[in-house]
């Protein structure tokens, strides 16, 4: 079973660009692809940015900091991944835009054996591979953000993921990357969401309902349950428009009244108050 050493990432947002870091940091030759010149510059400086910070706290030194710089590329077309063994998608949180580059990096991939990934929160895996000629060759790898930071990534295989595909992938997150993998079945929101994002919608509903603050809900889970950090700044940092799409996408697989978005989370998302990275959500922060 050969081992991946090219990966492929599509898109160069928060999570993109973590995900095209981590690889980098580990050895890997790294090709980020935005969808235009502007997108690029941005996810570019995302990334070095992060290796920065990550030389300055001491976590790089400034040779592997350099390296891993030099291990990544960035484009702006799709068919620049034809060599790659792994493509990852980190794209918005949509299953019409995630399904459009899936099928699109399958036309591009030379190598029948090259995996496509989806980082997706909630899509089910089935419905991205059935777009692809290699059903077999997709599945769902979902890191956490901050990606450089955490250690976990949830691994998803569908219905008709090969186990070979599970195998090479889990192979590379844990020896290659270095991470942590749970397996979770392929059902929208997997393990992690579908335990975390109920926890946020209530705690948004006890806002919108005047019982209490956001500042006050955040305190009482940081100061009460020990937590790192309160739901609400959770919900801002993620970015609210990631956790109703989330939301929307398991409310519509199982039906259950605790994962519908309240009203005021679609009323700030239609606002553009994304949160962190727009600069208000349930919190304020400064202009990114």
């Amino acid at each position: 079973m050969s081992q991946i050493e090219k990966v492929g990432v599509v898109g160069a947002g928060q999570m993109g660009a973590g995900i095209a870091e981590v690889c980098a940091r580990a050895g890997c030759d790294v090709l980020v692809v935005e969808e235009n010149q502007i997108a690029l510059e941005s996810g570019r400086d995302r990334v070095l940015s992060s290796l920065n910070r990550a030389m300055r706290s001491g976590k790089l030194s400034a040779a592997e900091r350099e390296k891993a710089a030099w291990r990544l590329r960035f484009g702006t077309d799709l068919d620049e991944l034809a060599d790659r063994q792994l493509v990852i998608e980190a794209v918005v949180e949509d299953e019409q835009v995630k399904t459009e580059v899936v099928r699109r990096a399958d036309k591009a991939l030379t190598d029948p054996s090259a995996i496509i990934a989806s980082n997706t929160s909630s899509i089910p895996i089935m419905k991205l591979g059935t777009v692809t000629d290699r059903p077999g060759n997709v599945i769902g790898l979902h890191f956490f953000n901050p990606v450089p930071v955490l250690p976990l990534v949830e691994v998803v295989s569908s219905l008709t993921t090969s186990p070979r595909t599970r195998d090479r992938v889990e192979a590379f997150v844990t020896k290659v990357l270095g991470k942590q993998t749970i397996s979770a079945g392929d059902r929208a929101g997997f393990v992690v969401n579908s335990l975390l994002v109920p926890y946020l919608l209530a705690a948004i509903r006890m806002v919108e309902s005047g019982f209490a603050s956001a500042a006050d809900v955040d305190s009482g889970m940081t100061l009460g349950c020990a937590h790192p950090m309160g739901p609400l700044r959770l919900a801002d940092l993620i970015g609210l428009d990631t956790v109703s799409a989330i939301a929307e996408s398991m409310y519509a697989e199982h039906r259950e009244p605790l994962y519908a978005p309240p009203p005021l989370l679609r009323r700030m998302v239609e606002a553009g108050l994304y949160g962190r990275k727009t600069g208000r959500g349930f919190h304020a922060y400064p202009t990114p």
